[in-house]
Order: structure tokens, then C-alpha cells, then sequence
């Protein structure tokens, strides 16, 4: 989700003088935002360096067509549109699977070093999460983060990922049919892995 911490009054005044080109003034907007756009970029990425540089890259395209930014739009899903096309191009770029999350649901990054029993416990829910959606394609990916973590709307998503609002609602749709799926295809094999030990050797 976005930082509840963001002025609206500061974000205008700012952004104002960003669209006339006062590098000063995007600074203060990147410090706003470069929190969220990081996230985006990691849980799209999965890997810091890379998201580090996505995130950086991400601000600099806006700076440079932060002049063509239609005021009517929400600065926020403007600026996070930028960097989930980034996410997506970057990873087609590779021809990869999807690299998987490691942030829990609706969670940020931890800033501090949990305690070895919490470690253990992220660990496996984080592994959950891996296998539910690393099978995602880039574009269904970014949908599903924009929706479930940054609260977007189907109005947001369709306009920041150029999509029709039913083709956000289907790809959505399809994204938790096959979570679903996979989800049921876990339980059964572990299911099947655990009869098969408990059963007694055949003499």
C-alpha cells in the first residue's frame, strides 16, 4: 500500500514545480515515493540490486516526461505505471519464469532482522506465495500487485497498464483460478507424500 505519510498539499506544490523542469522539487517527490516504488519493483523482480536500479530508472522516465503528465491523473498511479512497465519489459527482456515474491501478502519489506522462530515462519509463507504465483505472466503479475497491495482499482489498473477493465478483471480472475489450482495441486501431493510414508513396507 501506499505511505499514509504522503502531504497532498506538498505532493501538489511540488509536482508543479517538478513539471517546470526544478530538479529540485522531483527530489522531494522521489523521497515521497521511493518507498512504494521500490516495493513495486521488488515484488516484481525479486531481487534488490535489480530493483534498486528499476526503481531508479522508473524515477528518471518520469522526470523527463513529468511535463506530459496529465494533472487529472492521481501523481501515484501515474509514477507506479511507470515503474510496473518497467518490471514487465525487464523481465520479457530475460525470457525467465517469473522470479518469486518474497514479501508475505499486503506486507512490506522488513526493515529489521526478525528473530530465528518469525525467520523460520516468513520463510515458509514466503514459499507458499512462491509457488502460488510464479507462474503468473509478467503482465497478470503486475495486475495482481497493483490490486492487492497498492489498492488500486479496476479503473487505476486498466489505465496504468493500458488494459480494458474486463481485461482486468479476467486476467484477475485467471491469476486466482490458477493460484487455486496450484494451491490444491500442493495439498494433494503433499497429501500422497505423507500416506506413502506412514504406510507399512510390503513383506
Amino acid at each position: 500500500m501506499l505511505r499514509k505519510e504522503i502531504d497532498p498539499e506538498k505532493e501538489g506544490k511540488w509536482l508543479a514545480a517538478a513539471q517546470q523542469m526544478d530538479s529540485e522539487a522531483f527530489g522531494h517527490l522521489v523521497e515521497m515515493y521511493k518507498g512504494p516504488v521500490y516495493n513495486l519493483c521488488y515484488r516484481m523482480l525479486g531481487d534488490p540490486d535489480e530493483a534498486e536500479d528499476a526503481s531508479q530508472e522508473s524515477f528518471m522516465r518520469a522526470y523527463f516526461s513529468i511535463q506530459r503528465y496529465d494533472n487529472r491523473r492521481p501523481f501515484s498511479t501515474w509514477l507506479l505505471s511507470i515503474a510496473a512497465h518497467y518490471c514487465i519489459d525487464q523481465l520479457r527482456r530475460r525470457r525467465i519464469k517469473l522470479i518469486p515474491f518474497q514479501d508475505l501478502l499486503y506486507e512490506d519489506i522488513p526493515d529489521s532482522s526478525p528473530n530465528p522462530e518469525t525467520a523460520t515462519s516468513m520463510h515458509e509463507d514466503q514459499q507458499r506465495v512462491r509457488v502460488l504465483l510464479e507462474g503468473l505472466n509478467p503482465t497478470d503479475r503486475a495486475v495482481v500487485i497493483l490490486f492487492y497491495w497498492y489498492d488500486f482499482s479496476y479503473d487505476q489498473i486498466a489505465e496504468s497498464m493500458n488494459l480494458t477493465i474486463s481485461a482486468v478483471k479476467s486476467r484477475l480472475h485467471r491469476a486466482r483460478e490458477e493460484m487455486a489450482k496450484t494451491h490444491i495441486q500442493r495439498l494433494s501431493s503433499s497429501e500422497s507424500l505423507e500416506r506413502r510414508g506412514n504406510e507399512s513396507p510390503a513383506f
